[in-house]
């Protein structure tokens, strides 16, 4: 580990205490400090793989400017000394513009999951990354109680024309471990959904510029409480995208027409959308308005837009919608795996004519709002339409192996009710078990089980293995941090890097940030790879995790039922 060089800004002069090895420094960065360019003399010395070291306190706002690393040399901004807080009258609170190859963490203070914590925007968003920014990575960081978004990644086209679609791409959003609640407009709102051109006035003429793509696209591990609009917005992500394994609850709060879903997979986007948990909220679970070629999988999808105006059934909202909004032709949808419970109008809303060959299969579709209006109504329709609907006989799609239901009864989930808290794993004699067919190289559950176990796969979500403890059921082979079988019950099950020897703790919060539990190596049972946590004494709900082995920090969410 490096020693640091401290550098201290007192009124505009710089005073260093050069202390450092090899070719890596870290410039501590005061409290005062509200504006950070790389351009002015003050930080000319700073190179591709430094740190720079926010003081922890209180800030009004923080601007960042013109840093530039290297691929494989990030430049990393990141608080030391404990917390940072923001709570502002401003219009943003963080603004990072024009830095490319650069990582901005919540990490500092091994104490707090979200070492930046952003209180209060009151004229703005949250964090805004823009201005030809790219390749970053952006974690641990809450964001809360801002009069628009979260955060925003994106480059708008201007005038200048550098940021047009022959002029710029946004390469390597990596997005991950933040926590979003209590937002005006979209809690993270990724890439330009303006992908068919945006008229800019330039010299008093209008002119339709096509904004920058994205390449390289991942967003995980978040979780968005109370957005305004969408949880979560990607567009413009052309290639190599990935949304997974984030939580959304109580999205669309505004009823804002057009801006209501869980996850939004925007124009001129392909991303695969999966192991994803979206609850509660008042829009569609996922909104399908791609390229096509991708994959939508292992997602959970809970009352999606049960609350919004519930006594007008002419208002539908869908568990996942698929529409023709940029589909290239002859692309496909693989829509598989997906457990989706009580949406207000139908579960799967079919309604693209463009893509071709596409797959439904071994989804679970529990008690669709419409079925009775359907079947009863004065429609063409029958209940069965209710969950799956295709909007146009010109679609085409191999539909197999869903189970449908009007209940949860006969399902063979662990859980009946039909209400949160609500556990998804099967049990013994689940017709879900071995009843998949066709699998579009799905190799995992929700819980990153291999799938198959037994001799096909499980429809929904979750693999079912009766015979083997969970801590020695095999698992999806990588050298990460994992967390095992969730929703849980009584025990964390976590997987551990292979050949860990080191010191382990493992600390869960609420998602106010008030630490719950705090466990030692002494307190936790060790397996073969993986660790078992007792945490029958919490009470239900959406946790979130951090498990520190040796030098090695991850963390998650999980919901207790």
């Amino acid at each position: 580990m490096h020693k640091s060089l401290a550098i201290f800004l007192l009124g505009g002069l710089l005073s260093t205490t050069h202390i450092a090895i090899g070719q890596k420094t870290s410039y501590l960065i005061d409290i005062d400090k509200l504006y950070i360019d790389a351009t002015d003399q003050a930080y000319k010395n700073i190179k591709p793989g430094d740190t720079l070291l926010f003081a922890a306190g209180n800030r009004d706002y923080l601007l960042i400017k013109n840093f530039q690393g290297q691929p494989g040399k990030p430049i990393v901004m990141m608080n030391t000394g404990g917390e940072i807080i923001i709570d502002t009258d401003h219009y943003y609170g963080i603004s990072i513009q024009n830095c490319r190859y650069f990582k901005f963490t919540g990490t500092g203070d091994p104490n707090k999951t979200y070492g930046i914590q952003i209180k209060r925007v009151a004229n703005g968003g949250g964090i805004g990354i823009g201005d030809l920014s790219s390749d970053f990575e952006l974690d641990h960081v809450s964001v809360e109680n801002c009069l628009i978004g979260g955060i925003y990644a994106k480059t708008d086209p201007d005038c200048s024309l550098t940021s047009v679609r022959s002029a710029f791409t946004q390469y390597n959003t990596n997005i991950h471990d933040n926590y979003i609640a209590n937002v005006g407009n979209e809690g993270l709102y990724v890439g330009s959904s303006s992908y068919w051109g945006q008229t800019v006035n330039c010299n008093g003429n209008d002119m339709v510029l096509m904004p920058g793509l994205l390449e390289g696209v991942k967003i995980y591990n978040n979780i968005i409480r109370y957005s305004g609009w969408d949880g979560i917005q990607v567009s413009s992500a052309s290639k190599n995208c990935q949304i997974y394994n984030n939580t959304v609850l109580f999205d669309s709060q505004s009823e804002t027409d057009s801006q209501m879903s869980g996850i939004l997979i925007g124009g001129g986007s392909k991303c695969d959308c999966y192991n994803n948990y979206i609850s509660q909220g008042k829009g569609d679970g996922i909104e399908s308005h791609g390229l096509g070629g991708y994959r939508i999988f292992n997602n959970i999808i809970f009352d999606a837009g049960l609350s919004f105006k519930p006594n007008d059934i002419t208002l539908m909202k869908y568990g996942i919608f698929v529409t023709d909004i940029s589909v290239q032709k002859d692309s496909s949808f693989y829509i598989q795996h997906n457990d989706i419970i009580n949406p207000k109008s139908e579960g799967i809303r079919f309604s693209s004519i463009k893509s071709k060959n596409n797959l439904i299969a071994s989804n679970v579709i529990i008690n669709p709002g419409n079925f009775d209006y359907y079947a009863n109504g004065n429609t063409s329709f029958t209940g069965n339409d209710a969950y799956i609907m295709f909007q146009y006989t010109q679609s085409e799609a191999i539909i197999k192996n869903n189970y449908l239901a009007r209940n949860a009864n006969s399902v063979g989930f662990s859980s009946t009710n039909m209400q949160l808290p609500f556990d998804f794993k099967l049990v013994a004699g689940s017709p879900l078990i071995d009843g998949a067919d066709i699998d579009k190289n799905i190799s995992f559950d929700f819980s990153g089980f291999t799938r198959p176990y037994g001799v096909k796969s499980d429809i929904g979500a979750f693999e079912y293995d009766f015979a083997t403890p969970v801590e020695i059921r095999p698992i999806v082979a990588d050298n990460l941090i994992r967390l095992l079988q969730n929703p849980v019950k009584d025990f964390l099950f976590i997987k551990l890097p292979k050949n860990s020897d080191s010191v382990i703790y493992l600390k869960v919060f609420d998602l106010n940030g008030k630490l719950i539990l705090q466990l030692k190596q002494s307190d936790l049972s060790i397996g073969n790879q993986v660790i078992l946590a007792n945490v029958s004494q919490i009470v239900p709900g959406v946790y979130v995790y951090t498990i520190r082995v040796g030098e090695n920090i991850s963390s998650g969410k999980f919901l207790k039922f």
